[in-house]
């Protein structure tokens, strides 16, 4: 059910650039400034980033770095101004320094860095009026890192940096329709990776979006995850009865408001403990914990190992092939 739902989303505008990037690099982005070049009108942007080689991080808080290597793909699912660096410090600079502004006759190359170590990176940008990706929901963290696994994901991320490194022409422009939906083919897989984790994913989630009754408690959720919902404040948010939105929760997701808010921080959790160097307490705060013995004793029910176990296991899988 969730890969036909993501099937179906509306995506369009795609269009790939290329940096080749040296320690030490830093540079910052406002890519919703790109959104009206690529489509007069346009006020939502997708972006994500293919991590050829190397490593590097992208934050969009100062207190926040999340890192990914070869073959993880980044995603910044509201267009939000980010940072992006490496592993040595360096100054910050615009990338309106670094590269031209669209439309693009051929595809950018961002050289950047202090010549050491490279890091190469495909960046892809897409636009869609999806409810998916509708700011005011924030269905979706403002930035999160997928590892595809073998299969149809890590297949089209291998293309499109195959596609990348061999063209010149933006993928927009290209003549082969495959070539032209590599963006949006990537975005679609990544996408269904990393739901795959996400509360009632198999269920309506994508259509509880669109939901009158759902749509403004699951924004008040997702906006403000760490805060101590109760369903009457669920419902005075959605300006529905209490009995009605529990009623709504469980006909569309498959579970109650209270259960729904609870996987919702596991699955953000995750991510957290996944991609950035967060300490444990900070993200059993992030999502709503007083204490790590709490925030423990929930992730386990619900991963089966302790944060720190889940973390320490994540970092000890192999790196995808390349």
């Amino acid at each position: 059910m969730l890969r036909s739902a993501l099937e179906q989303l509306r995506l369009e505008g795609a269009i790939f650039f290329r940096s080749e990037l040296t320690e030490g690099f830093a540079f910052e982005s406002a890519p919703q400034a790109f959104a009206g070049a690529l489509r007069p009108g346009a006020e939502r942007l997708i972006l994500f980033h293919i991590v050829a080689s190397g490593r590097c991080w992208v934050s969009v808080t100062e207190d926040e770095r999340h890192w990914a290597a070869a073959g993880d793909v980044i995603v910044l699912p509201y267009g939000d101004q980010y940072v992006m660096g490496g592993e040595s410090p360096a100054q910050l600079v615009s990338i309106n320094a670094l590269v031209d502004s669209p439309p693009w006759e051929e595809m950018p190359l961002i050289r950047h860095g202090g010549g050491g170590a490279q890091t190469d990176v495909v960046c892809g940008y897409l636009l869609s009026d999806d409810p998916l990706f509708d700011p005011r929901l924030r269905a979706l963290p403002p930035v999160f890192v997928v590892r595809p696994p073998v299969g149809a994901a890590a297949m089209w991320v291998q293309a499109s940096i195959a596609y990348a490194v061999e063209e010149t022409a933006p993928s927009n422009a290209s003549q082969s329709l495959v070539s032209t939906r590599l963006p949006e083919l990537v975005l679609i897989e990544v996408l269904r990776v990393h739901l795959a984790t996400a509360p009632a994913a198999d269920r309506g989630w994508i259509a509880a979006l669109r939901d009158p009754v759902l749509a403004p408690a699951l924004a008040l959720l997702h906006a403000a995850p760490g805060q101590r919902w109760t369903v009457a404040q669920l419902a005075s948010g959605a300006a529905v009865s209490r009995s009605l939105l529990d009623e709504r929760f469980r006909q569309v997701l498959g579970r109650s408001p209270i259960r729904y808010l609870t996987e919702w921080r596991m699955h953000l959790a995750e991510d957290l403990l996944a991609t950035t160097d967060l300490a444990v307490m900070t993200v059993a705060r992030r999502v709503g914990y007083d204490s790590e013995e709490a925030f423990s004793r929930a992730f386990k029910r619900a991963r089966g190992l302790s944060p720190s176990h889940w973390r320490a296991a994540r970092f000890d899988e192999p790196e995808p092939s390349q």
